[in-house]
């Protein structure tokens, strides 16, 4: 993996924590996922102004991914409603890249190297021990995240082969996110009707900000996994943990014990097996 490209997944790790601290610390979650696709909406609408549109062949998966990541959405949501950031975000994460890593020598033929084998395993342990450590899982805590992590792998899968068809992948990732958008809104209404939440104007705008930053942040990762290798780009992304747990100590008051710092620890050592 070449430098730029781990620099720009090590940075989309960091964004990807940060928008999911936002919605976590959203009073109404499903809410806070509208407003976040309403700014993915006007943002990729305009970009489709100016971008090309994918190849043709990439669109089946286009079409897949905003399925995908429309039950993510509410996946993530009630993950986030039942269970804290600490906790739920590490299951969810480190599942994924061990399915993201075999999917891809499945239906995109992928070869792993022992070095890329060893890395995701410490990555994806590291994160899992990070949501296990000195306390119990709630029995409706484990299923949740776990979902979620297959609905990751599925549209990681999903995007890497659809974005190597495309011929374009900035284009491919703003038509998926701008048919992504457009998912969320109906979706409220079935679920909610017109009822909205008093939200401050802080909080409107953090979500609105935290739908911008997702674009950057799962862009960055659909553009390097066109030269990349899925499952190793995957685990480094889900190297966001670490600042997920930062950000939870720091702004949600989540604790951040001797035992994390070590996943951490372990976290880090496996994103350098994968950098190597």
């Amino acid at each position: 993996m070449t430098p730029l490209v781990l620099a720009s997944v090590t940075g989309a790790a960091i964004l990807h924590a940060g928008w999911n601290a936002v919605l976590r610390g959203g009073s109404d979650r499903l809410w806070s996922m509208t407003l976040m696709m309403v700014a993915v909406s006007a943002v990729t609408g305009l970009a489709a102004l100016v971008l090309p549109w994918p190849n043709a062949a990439s669109w089946p998966y286009v079409v897949a991914s905003a399925l995908i990541h429309a039950g993510y959405n509410l996946s993530l949501v009630r993950t986030y409603r039942i269970g804290d950031l600490g906790q739920t975000y590490p299951i969810s994460r480190g599942s994924s890249p061990v399915l993201v890593a075999l999917g891809a020598m499945v239906f995109a033929h992928e070869a792993v190297t022992l070095a890329s084998a060893l890395g995701i395993a410490l990555v994806s342990g590291g994160i899992v021990s990070l949501a296990l450590q000195g306390r119990m899982v709630r029995a409706e805590v484990l299923p949740a995240a776990l979902t979620t992590g297959v609905l990751i792998g599925a549209y990681t899968i999903v995007d890497g082969i659809g974005v190597r068809l495309s011929g374009d992948g900035v284009a491919y990732a703003n038509a998926m996110f701008l048919l992504w958008s457009l998912t969320m809104p109906p979706l409220y209404l079935a679920l909610r009707g017109r009822r909205i939440p008093a939200y401050s104007r802080r909080e409107t705008a953090m979500a609105l900000a935290g739908g911008v930053v997702s674009i950057l942040a799962y862009g960055i990762v659909i553009g390097a996994m066109q030269f990349g290798a899925m499952g190793v780009v995957s685990a480094l992304r889900e190297t966001s943990v670490v600042y997920a747990a930062l950000i939870g100590r720091i702004f949600l008051k989540e604790r951040l014990t001797a035992q994390r710092i070590a996943s951490c620890l372990a976290i880090a050592a496996g994103a350098a097996c994968l950098a190597a």
